[in-house]
């Protein structure tokens, strides 16, 4: 089975996946670093270089090849993949995979990228937690039809990393 997991930054994507993946004995893949090996450049570089279109194009057709894959794999995708190219569709029709939302409440992730925006460039200039969770209900309103259609909900307000993991594992099986 591919465990794909979908969310808004900072809704812990990749820290949870990791350890879902080594609690499930899975192997864990992160899209963006996929990508980013693919195409020998960082995902910035690839949007600067080639564009958003080429990116999209390039991140749904990755998504596709590694949704048929027979291996046991926690798959991290970006924030933005379920929300372009029909990508959604995609994960929702392709045989032996679960898709699952990391849901967070605005106040939760504005509050986590408050704090961690030096370390996203697409954030770093909001310094104030009213801008930031402005920017965050703009494209949470944007996403959320998308990231709604996933067949678990697991919330993680106020939860520890591991506990959101042990809600996943009883939702799964």
């Amino acid at each position: 089975m591919i465990i794909v997991l979908m969310g808004y930054m900072a809704s812990g994507k990749t820290s949870i996946g990791k350890k879902l993946a080594k609690k499930l004995n899975y192997n864990f893949l992160d899209l963006d670093d996929y990508i980013e090996e693919k195409e020998n450049l960082s995902v910035s570089d690839v949007f600067k270089e080639k564009g958003e279109i080429y990116f999209r194009k390039q991140e749904a057709y990755y998504l596709g090849c590694l949704l048929k894959s027979e291996k046991k794999t926690v798959l991290s995708v970006g924030g933005g993949t379920p929300c372009y190219s029909g990508n959604m569709n995609i994960i929702l029709k392709a045989e032996n995979v679960k898709s699952l939302y990391l849901k967070a409440s605005l106040q939760t992730l504005a509050n986590k990228l408050l704090r961690k925006r030096a370390k996203r460039p697409l954030i770093a200039h909001i310094d104030t937690i009213e801008r930031m969770t402005e920017f965050v209900g703009k494209h949470l309103f944007e996403r959320v039809q998308f990231y709604n259609q996933a067949e678990i909900k697991v919330s993680i307000d106020d939860k520890a990393k591991d506990d959101v993991v042990e809600d996943i594992i009883l939702e799964l099986f």
